[in-house]
């Protein structure tokens, strides 16, 4: 028997009514100190019908965090910021994972009073960072030393901590689209000559331990990861994708994630292009828990590649800013709402483009 998408999968512990998720997507909508304010409790609750609703990418700490607005998970006030919207989801019914960020070497020195970032070594990602005084080059970033190793992995820990206060239902690590994580997954950007750089495996060390200290917080059935295993981005790749994402592919075999998402974009993705053959089909092989896909996805080729085994589930992102109500136009067969002003709207303050989209009785 096929699955469709409006068939229910547990997702590790997370029992989701539906298959389809809510990527996770920045949108710089914060307030001062990284807070998360009332704009994002509305925005979240008009999504909450999706399956499951993996948070925009939340810094673990000040110095994991180099995108204006974005939110964090490293204090007490964010940690209050973050009740009211797990609140709001669930009350509508939902349920909600924080994705937890370090964006190593893509984080600019203005975020860090002029310090140079950390990241598996000393590289510099290419073209400009987003600062509060406007785009400037990135800046070589240091290597991080095995004492930076231990108080990162450690930082983790205290934001999944935090996130279980704040009321989510789990976490996911960001370990896609060249940053922290992925920086020391790949080799173009990984140059250690220690136990966590050469082989594959050792470059799977540094994602690991950080996932066994979520497991010790939340139990392995409540830590998810998101990987981007095709192609280069933001300057991070690696001559042996399927050498590499195998053997990361075996970490959260061994650990028993709750589920793995993979971005894969289109040869026009938003963090880089991707000429290489995609690596799902390798790691569903390797990995047995359920796969959840992303990027470039239409109902139908969702419906098609859930329906075939391909994956799971799928995830959506740029659909759900403009369809709050995703899930139930697709059921449907209903229309999507196109983005307006793109991508203005995406990034910038206010509520234009982030809560102001109808949902489809309002439309009717």
């Amino acid at each position: 028997m096929h699955a469709s998408l409006f068939e229910p999968i547990n997702l590790g512990a997370i029992a989701a009514p539906n298959r389809i998720l809510m990527a996770p997507l920045t949108r710089g909508r914060s307030e001062p100190g990284s807070v998360p304010g009332a704009m994002m409790v509305e925005y979240y609750r008009q999504r909450a019908s999706a399956g499951l609703i993996i948070s925009e990418a939340t810094g673990i700490s000040r110095e994991g965090l180099g995108w204006p607005a974005a939110p964090g998970i490293w204090n007490a006030a964010q940690t209050e910021g973050w009740k009211p919207v797990t609140q709001a989801v669930h009350q509508a019914g939902g349920r909600i994972v924080l994705q937890l960020w370090h964006m190593g070497r893509i984080v600019h020195p203005d975020f860090l009073d002029g310090a140079p970032p950390v990241s598996a070594s000393a590289t510099t990602a290419p073209d400009h960072a987003h600062t509060p005084t406007g785009r400037k080059p990135y800046e070589q970033a240091r290597a991080a030393t095995l004492e930076d190793i231990a108080r990162i992995v450690e930082d983790y820990g205290l934001a999944a901590q935090n996130a279980k206060e704040a009321g989510f239902d789990g976490v996911q690590l960001h370990g896609a689209n060249g940053y922290l994580v992925d920086q020391f997954l790949r080799r173009s950007t990984n140059l250690r000559e220690d136990g966590y750089g050469g082989s594959a495996e050792n470059r799977t060390r540094f994602m690991r331990e950080v996932l066994e200290r979520l497991i010790a917080i939340w139990g392995k059935d409540r830590v998810s990861i998101r990987l981007s295993p095709n192609g280069e981005t933001q300057g991070c790749d690696d001559p042996d994708p399927a050498g590499t994402f195998g053997a990361a592919a075996k970490v959260c075999q061994d650990l028993g994630l709750g589920f793995v998402e993979l971005r894969q974009p289109g040869p026009e993705g938003t963090f880089g292009r991707t000429d290489v053959p995609m690596q799902d089909a390798l790691i569903r092989s390797l990995y047995t828990g359920p796969l959840v896909l992303n990027s470039d996805y239409t109902a139908a080729s969702a419906e098609a590649d859930v329906a075939s085994d391909r994956c799971d589930a799928v995830s959506f992102g740029r659909p759900f800013i403009s369809n709050p109500d995703l899930p139930e136009r697709i059921r449907r067969g209903a229309e999507w709402a196109a983005n307006v002003d793109i991508p203005r709207s995406w990034y910038l303050p206010g509520p234009q483009g982030y809560i102001d989209y109808p949902a489809l009785e309002a439309v009717n």
